[in-house]
């Protein structure tokens, strides 16, 4: 029988602090099923789960341990919407499709916390609301319109002047800004077991360990090598995101690979802890590379930035978040930082998530392009209405063809100088 080694739990502050996981087997031998997931982080848990409360047979994927990758990697923050404001959502899509994408993606929070109300997932969820501060003027007008294009449709925001932000940050870095009472955190790792735990509870059969080697046309069903196995399926959903490999042709080259990079403290003292993010809010900035923070429930502060191009790393790497926890709170200065990971985010030319009908019965989602917490929750609704039978046109998020970027490895490059140019622009104005 063939081995294979799954790689081991990254080290982080979420595997250090995350509820228990189950242990799920290898796949060992022939399965036959209606619909194989390929990807144990929150796209797949999520089909899954909704694929299995809808009474449908189900067997997930995953090529080494439930929220590996991604899911158990990024910021814990649970944000609405996309990249794009509402009004820029419409234009784009029309009148039909796009109201129906706002809704969706506006929405995409609370539907996440209420999941986890729902099937009960101890993930120290909190919605608290989500903090963008501003870094300057123009970026001060973006948000500001931002705010007011979500308020024209009904959500509760506000918009934050130098004082007011200064208040709910407990820094002074920032002009401006608006909270967003939808968004929120959660421990990301602890939601991803969560998921797969209720995935299994409702029936989902969950492999791990098993990486999906090879899928071909086997009759009137489709066929998933593993190892030491194999899955016989009518449908397939692939979701792995930034960690796409070869399996369907082009995949891969849809999306290019940025690395974000995190660091923690230990629980602060509480002279210090009420100084920061007093009122519980998560944040994430306005600059090109963007700083995301918060407090974890135990009092630890996290920061993230983007990080060099390896997941390998150590507190000698994070030179750069050091320096912008020395901006945007002196009074941590001297504290010292316990936690260093790293992790991948898919990245789409058009910085819009990309939901496939990739040939009759095979569905993808990927490049999240680092809004993936709460987007991947309601994608894994859509893609398990898919499998499901539900037609294309009823989806409430734009089904496009799949296009593999030209000259995929020099997009690797441009995102490196990109990035370089970008850092230049923020730390120089």
């Amino acid at each position: 029988m063939p081995h294979y080694k799954p790689a081991l739990e990254p080290s982080s502050l979420w595997a250090a602090t995350a509820e228990p996981g189950r242990d799920f087997p290898a796949l060992a031998g022939a399965v036959r099923t209606k619909t194989v997931v390929v990807g144990g982080g929150f796209t797949g848990l999520s089909t899954a789960l909704h694929l299995a409360e809808a009474g449908h047979d189900v067997t997930l994927l995953e090529a080494n341990t439930v929220g590996w990758g991604a899911s158990g990697r990024n910021g814990g923050q649970v944000i609405a919407g996309l990249k794009y404001d509402p009004d820029e959502l419409e234009a784009m899509f029309g009148p039909d499709l796009g109201p129906r994408l706002v809704r969706a993606v506006g929405g995409a929070p609370d539907y996440l916390f209420r999941l986890v109300e729902r099937v009960g997932i101890p993930c120290d969820a909190r919605q608290n609301g989500w903090i963008q501060p501003a870094h300057s003027e123009a970026a001060l007008a973006i948000v500001e319109r931002r705010a007011r294009q979500w308020q024209r449709r009904g959500v509760s925001v506000r918009i934050l002047d130098k004082k007011a932000v200064a208040k709910l940050l407990g820094s002074d870095a920032y002009l401006g800004g608006w909270l967003d009472s939808r968004g929120g955190g959660i421990q990301p790792l602890s939601y991803a077991r969560g998921l797969a735990a209720a995935a299994a509870d409702r029936g989902a059969r969950i492999y791990v360990g098993s990486p999906a080697r090879r899928i071909v046309r086997d009759g009137s069903a489709w066929r998933i090598e593993t190892p030491a196995g194999s899955i016989a399926a009518d449908t397939v959903v692939l979701a792995t995101n930034a960690y796409t490999d070869d399996l369907w042709p082009g995949l891969r080259r849809s999306v290019v690979p940025a690395f974000s990079l995190q660091i923690a403290t230990d629980p602060l003292p509480d002279a210090i802890r009420r100084t920061i993010l007093p009122e519980g809010q998560v944040a994430s900035d306005t600059l090109r590379l963007l700083r995301y923070y918060q407090i974890d429930r135990d009092g630890r502060f996290v920061l993230g930035a983007r990080g060099p191009f390896r997941e390998g790393v150590t507190l000698a790497d994070a030179g750069e978040q050091r320096r912008h926890v020395r901006t945007l709170y002196p009074q941590l200065s001297g504290v010292p930082f316990r936690y260093v990971w790293a992790g991948q985010v898919a990245i789409t030319a058009d910085h819009l998530p990309h939901l496939h009908v990739l040939a009759p019965g095979v569905f993808s989602a990927l490049g999240f392009n680092g809004r993936g917490v709460a987007l991947t929750t309601t994608m894994g609704r859509f893609l398990a209405a898919l499998a499901s039978g539900t037609p294309a046109e009823a989806i409430d998020f734009p089904v496009v063809p799949l296009r593999a970027l030209p000259l995929h490895g020099f997009n690797r490059l441009g995102v490196r100088i990109v990035t370089q140019y970008y850092r230049l622009r923020d730390r120089f104005g």
